[in-house]
Order: structure tokens, then sequence, then C-alpha cells
């Protein structure tokens, strides 16, 4: 996986603007598929939203709103 988000990463600096548009949206479907892993091993592992919600840097109800009903 790391190599793939390496490979991705690389690609967001490509000349061409839309194979870096793509890989950027990749990294960032991808990013959220790890962050949302993270939160639910996070609850899994009695953390509380607000916890989470300061990890992440947004709100606790913004967490939740997010993560909460998954």
């Amino acid at each position: 996986m790391s190599d793939d988000l390496a490979t991705l990463m690389r690609q967001t600096q490509d000349d061409d603007p839309l194979l870096a548009l793509r890989a950027t949206t990749a990294l960032r479907r991808e990013l959220e598929r790890l962050e949302a892993g993270q939160v639910r091993r996070a609850r899994v592992a009695g953390l509380a939203w607000s916890q989470i919600a300061d990890a992440i840097g947004v709100s606790k109800q913004a967490v939740h709103k997010k993560y909460g009903r998954r």
C-alpha cells in the first residue's frame, strides 16, 4: 500500500495536469478510506468522539456526522 501512495504522490507532481489531478483525486480517496478505518479502530478501542475529533482537527459534531452512522 505504501508503494501505491508513494506512486500517487509522485504523480501529483506530473507535468500533465490531468494525470496530476487524477492522482490527487485518487490519493484523497485513499486517505479518506484510511481515515475511516482509523476512526473505526479508535472507536473499537473505546476512544470518545471528542478525542477522535481532536486528533483529526475537526469538531466533535463534524467527526460524528461523518463517521457516526457507519
